[in-house]
């Protein structure tokens, strides 16, 4: 008998003893993350050390079944490096068919996808529907420009043709609710674009009917690192606190995102004609110091300024970016430069990660401290301010840990991991499911 379709929801990193401790407030608030708290569940394990604790490196455990010491993919986007099988490919070549939306640091390995939309970290095509190009383009362009609030026309235009195609009127409250809040609730920015995601692999799904099929939903992971004090199961037992002017202690994000995830996990696990695997990867615990994160406005122009000679710049999630050269010599010279810029006054390196990979560097800006309009850096005995050249990302609220979480409806429980196994046994399952070879 032909097995029932099975969607892989990656909602990452959310932390669902936190979601227990407002059902258990008040168990109406949120009825459907109530009733899949109560469904058949088990918590997950990844790595140990904390620099391993890393939503691209457990994701592509989980899309390869394989531990980090087994796959060794330590970067965001270095998926398209490897040659390590992932269960999209693995899956297709047992004969079935298969859907992407946006999973973390995957490649498009797919000779015939139902369809396939890259994250917007990672340099892989999307399908060859003009839909999934455009809006690949424009999630890319939003979401790495999040914290300057820079949206081009070219993805305005785009994402607004999307929300025509694939937006469902059911949701289009939400989106209007959303939309006219977010100004001064910044947080609910990402909301909009999960919301957008589901409604889109939703739309491909209904079409495209795959066998198989994921959906990666980010904004959980983005409001509890940048906003996790605030909420309400944490607000009178953590001694940190956001300040006033970076959100109103009456603000709740945690409590927003909670209040959409509902939506979406609810009309998931109505569905009577797919199987679900709701998996979290890792998740996050409340932070246990105020430190400030700062992502560099135009990575090019800075390099630029340093007199730094490269080929090509991408950046990565929040402070991350790549840097590529035309050989190991000129890396070598940059990655001096680079490790040479410190924060006047302070005495601290503004990048304090620097990853030579022979002709890339990938580069972290990991000065933790406030940068004032008077802040300025210095390089090679030079002085400039260093304000104009950054923008603030957020204050780090929440950390990783290695705990996750995974939810199942009743016909894939069979094939589940048992309780605390690591997070790749769930790539292994998947492919139990659809009898692939393990």
């Amino acid at each position: 008998m032909m097995k029932k379709k099975l969607i892989l929801i990656e909602l990452n990193e959310i932390n669902f003893d936190i979601v227990e401790n407002y059902c258990s407030r008040n168990e109406n608030r949120f009825p459907n993350l109530q009733k899949l708290i109560s469904t058949p569940r088990i918590r997950t394990e990844s790595e140990f050390r904390y620099n391993e604790l890393e939503p691209w490196i457990q994701w592509v455990s989980v899309h390869t079944g394989k531990t980090f010491a087994e796959h060794r993919i330590f970067r965001l986007g270095d998926i398209i490096h490897s040659r390590v099988p992932q269960i999209f490919e693995q899956v297709e070549q047992a004969g079935l068919k298969v859907g992407v939306v946006c999973a973390m640091n995957a490649e498009n390995r797919l000779q015939n996808s139902a369809y396939f939309i890259p994250d917007p970290w990672t340099k892989t095509p999307a399908d060859s529907s003009w839909w999934s190009y455009s809006l690949g383009q424009a999630i890319s362009q939003v979401v790495n420009d999040n914290s300057q609030s820079r949206i081009t026309i070219k993805s305005a235009l785009q994402l607004f043709l999307g929300l025509i195609r694939f937006a469902r009127i059911a949701h289009y409250p939400n989106y209007l609710s959303v939309a006219f809040s977010s100004r001064s609730r910044p947080w609910l920015r990402a909301l909009i674009l999960d919301l957008f995601l589901h409604d889109v692999h939703w739309s491909l799904f209904e079409k495209k009917k795959p066998n198989f099929s994921t959906l990666f939903l980010n904004a959980g992971a983005h409001i509890q690192h940048h906003y996790f004090f605030n909420s309400e199961p944490l607000r009178k037992i953590s001694r940190n606190k956001n300040p006033p002017w970076y959100v109103a202690e009456s603000e709740d994000p945690v409590a927003d995102m909670l209040k959409l995830y509902d939506i979406i996990v609810g009309e998931y696990f109505s569905r009577t004609d797919t199987e679900i695997l709701l998996a979290t990867g890792l998740s996050q615990t409340p932070y246990d110091q105020i430190k400030f994160y700062y992502r560099l406005k135009n990575h090019a122009e800075f390099l630029h300024k340093l007199g730094i000679v490269f080929l090509d710049v991408l950046p990565r999630m929040t402070r991350d970016f790549l840097v590529t050269f035309e050989c190991e010599e000129h890396a070598k010279i940059a990655q001096e430069v680079l490790s040479d810029v410190r924060v006047e006054n302070a005495d601290s390196p503004l990048f304090g990660e620097i990853d030579n990979r022979g002709k890339s560097l990938f580069v972290t800006l990991t000065y933790p401290q406030e940068i004032s309009a008077e802040s300025r850096f210095i390089v090679r005995g030079r002085s400039a301010p260093l304000s104009p050249e950054v923008s603030f990302v957020a204050i780090k609220n929440g950390m990783h840990q290695g705990g996750g979480y995974a939810f199942f409806t009743t016909g894939f429980s069979r094939y589940a991991p048992s309780e605390r196994a690591h997070c790749c046994q769930l790539g292994i399952a998947i492919k139990k499911y659809f009898e692939i070879p393990t």
